[in-house]
């Protein structure tokens, strides 16, 4: 509630405040929220205005205010636990954020440093003092090439991608990003390749260039780009795999991954899973974590890594040998 002594200008910020929190608040919301009358709240709304806050409104009974976009970024209003929330989640995210030279520790720094003292202190403590660990499977894609190709999937141009494999190979070609994923660390570009005329998932820290054309696309209808991927990753290397499982379909679905392959019913009590895998040990370890008896019929590398596996877990519950005693020999 605004206290009668509060400037003009602490009132004008405190809904800001509101609007940012409530997007598309009615004015009579606004008002009750801010303990004022209607016509207060929206000379309130004129003030932002005049200080050039694009703040929207709609009419009609689900009509309201909120910040629209605009040229200059408005004041952003951060609780003390929306503060540490953000800190928290961008340290886990990204083990440099205390680094004031990395792009994303730079700009968690200016949030830090606009926020109110006793809020950014709590928020500086921890952006330096947790350790965040690094996640060395994860791989950071250029941000400027991450968000090139984002806006180039929402706004459906195809991009002229610069593309350099694991191996180093170097290649260029045209796609249609449909979307960018996020999994596991990684970030991926689920598209269409015009050269090979299918679709790829590309990783983004590999893309050494992008390149937006003036060739608009469709992308395709009802598109689980998730789902997409994940079916995607599990096809194409150079394994092939082939596993029964002993459990209903429905059953099976619930715990296991769709990146290790796709599953169907072979009858009411039986499930195969097929896929493909470039690392045989890994794949058994995957499988290894299934609720249900299994049998590996396909791909001999993934059956010796699993009889592998096998015997190291077997191997484990040996009890200890006893300690030998050493001989005394008599001369």
């Amino acid at each position: 509630m605004v206290r009668a002594e509060t400037s003009p200008t602490a009132r004008a910020l405190l809904t800001l405040e509101v609007i940012q929190g409530s997007p598309g608040i009615s004015a009579e919301r606004l008002a009750d929220k801010l303990g004022v009358s209607e016509r207060a709240a929206r000379r309130y709304v004129a003030i932002l205005r005049e200080a050039e806050i694009p703040i929207e409104s709609e009419r009609g009974p689900y009509g309201g205010y909120r910040v629209g976009r605009g040229l200059r970024l408005p004041p952003l209003m951060f609780s003390a636990t929306e503060a540490l929330g953000l800190v928290m989640a961008v340290l886990d995210g990204h083990h440099a954020a205390g680094d004031p030279t990395d792009p994303v520790g730079s700009g968690l720094g200016k949030i830090v440093r606009a926020l109110p003292e006793p809020v950014a202190a709590q928020a500086e403590v921890v952006r330096q003092r947790a350790a965040a660990a690094v996640d060395r499977s994860a791989a950071r894609p250029d941000p400027a090439v991450t968000s090139t190709l984002v806006q180039a999937s929402v706004d459906r141009y195809r991009v002229q991608l610069d593309y350099r494999t694991e191996a180093g190979t170097e290649w260029s070609a045209q796609v249609e990003p449909w979307a960018v994923v996020v999994r596991h660390g990684r970030w991926y570009l689920l598209c269409h390749s015009h050269a090979v005329d299918a679709q790829r998932a590309y990783r983004i820290d590999r893309v050494r260039a992008v390149e937006v054309l003036a060739d608009s696309f469709e992308a395709p209808a009802d598109l689980d780009a998730v789902a997409l991927l994940e079916d995607h990753l599990a096809v194409g290397w150079e394994h092939e795999t082939e596993v029964v499982i002993e459990g209903p379909l429905e059953l099976v679905r619930r715990c296991t991954p769709r990146a290790i392959g796709r599953l169907e019913a072979i009858d009411a009590r039986t499930t195969r899973l097929t896929g493909s895998t470039s690392n045989p040990a890994w794949y058994a370890e995957q499988l290894a974590v299934l609720p249900a008896p299994f049998r590996v019929v396909g791909s001999e590398p993934v059956r010796r890594a699993a009889r592998a596996l096998g015997e190291r877990l077997l191997a484990a519950t040996e009890p200890p040998a006893p300690p030998q005693t050493a001989s005394v020999s008599s001369r």
